[in-house]
């Protein structure tokens, strides 16, 4: 008889903390995207874009400051980024459609393989000028490459910017993380020889995942560009959309391949195949913004502004030479390309953000050259905080300004 109330004591016990906690994270998540609307209204009243209001939020209420996010949600950080970072892959590769790829003709090939690459070797140069050592200075370098996909995709979508410019940025933005990755596999296997391991691993390695993700994406998405759009005449629903992104998200995962490469060939595969319907990515669109609400206050949250102090002459130097490195590698792009003057002038500003692509590579390289470890993290995490909050300031001034100028 004892044991029978013990145990209805606890179960009530049990019961009204999971409604507690249930409280506590409903109402976290609802206030969260109060407080997304909130940024959209005040980003189109002020100079900074919702993106870097979003972070600010973020970190005011996190753990450095107010620590009013409960637990429940920060733990479920990487599922967020995982969910967010596949949508914005899927919708990205809908942009990659043959028809945009041949108006965008070359200069999408050379503007993103050269700002890339711009952005890698200045910043090794600035490396090694400053003394640093050889592997130290290709890895930095290889690490600036890349560029962050969700916040600068949202900056165009909040500036409703149908400019050529703006239309080149997007499919820029969608390969530079494929560039980004070979470059720092590379530059891993040159670290790995000149310190005296001969493993190409790194190198094969790469090529796999590459390989693979690209494989997996257009495995998905074949199947999947002939059945969207066939439940329901028209247009694809909801679940078709979201069935598709996870499915290849959680594949790529399970097999350790990039979700965001895998997830932008199958928009890609589903936007050129699907004839049936004209436009397969409506539905998912409408959920997108929520998910990138909560997904940039979290990454608020977790940025280590302390990090930003210890920055020193290193990190002023890393900043200032992947800001050159990215204006003159897509200048000449443009150049080379023969586009036109706004595209050369301020292609490479709009390409600024960093965020989780490079803290990445950051603790991939820290893993595997450990002697490099501490002074890798400190510069990568502390710029790379600089470069979430600055960038898409930067991505917008070149948005507004190509609007008024640049062809249609």
């Amino acid at each position: 008889m004892n044991t029978s109330v013990g145990r209805d004591s606890l179960g009530a016990a049990s019961m009204g903390a999971g409604m507690e906690g249930s409280a506590l994270l409903l109402t976290a998540l609802g206030a969260i995207f109060l407080l997304g609307l909130a940024t959209d209204l005040l980003g189109k009243r002020t100079f900074l874009p919702r993106v870097t209001l979003l972070l600010i939020f973020g970190a005011l209420i996190g753990p450095g400051a107010l620590n009013l996010i409960p637990l429940a949600i920060t733990s479920r950080f990487e599922l967020i980024t995982e969910i967010t970072l596949l949508m914005i892959g899927f919708l990205l590769g809908g942009k990659l459609t043959f028809t945009s790829i041949r108006v965008m003709g070359s200069a999408l090939l050379w503007v993103s393989l050269l700002a890339a690459l711009g952005a890698a070797l200045a910043v090794f140069l600035g490396m090694v000028t400053v003394g640093l050592p050889l592997g130290m200075a290709v890895l930095l370098g290889c690490i600036a490459a890349a560029t962050a996909p969700a916040a600068t995709v949202d900056v165009v979508v909040e500036s409703k910017s149908n400019s050529r410019f703006a239309k080149l940025l997007v499919s820029v933005v969608a390969i530079d993380d494929a560039w980004a990755l070979i470059i720092f596999s590379l530059g891993l296997t040159f670290v790995a020889v000149v310190n005296g391991a001969s493993e190409v691993s790194p190198l094969l390695g790469a090529l796999r995942e590459i390989g693979g993700s690209f494989l997996l994406g257009f495995t998905v998405g074949l199947p999947g560009a002939y059945l969207t759009g066939r439940v329901r005449d028209g247009q694809p629903m909801l679940a078709e959309a979201l069935g598709l992104v996870f499915v290849c998200g959680g594949l790529a995962i399970w097999l350790d391949l990039s979700f965001l490469l895998a997830s932008m060939v199958m928009g890609m595969t589903v936007a050129n195949l699907a004839r049936h319907h004209e436009y397969p990515f409506h539905a998912i669109e409408g959920v997108e913004w929520p998910f990138m609400v909560i997904f940039f206050i979290l990454a608020g949250a977790t940025l280590e502004f302390d990090a930003v102090w210890q920055i020193g002459v290193v990190g002023l130097i890393y900043v200032a030479c992947r800001v050159s490195g990215k204006m003159m590698g897509a200048y000449l792009g443009g150049f080379i390309s023969r586009s036109d003057n706004d595209t050369k002038h301020w292609m490479g500003l709009a390409l600024l953000p960093q965020a989780g692509a490079a803290m990445g590579m950051a603790l991939v390289a820290a893993n595997q050259f450990p002697e490099y470890r501490n002074l890798l993290l400190t510069v990568v995490v502390s710029t790379t905080v600089l470069f979430e909050l600055v960038g898409p300031s930067f991505t917008r001034l070149a948005l507004r300004h190509c609007d008024s100028t640049c062809v249609k």
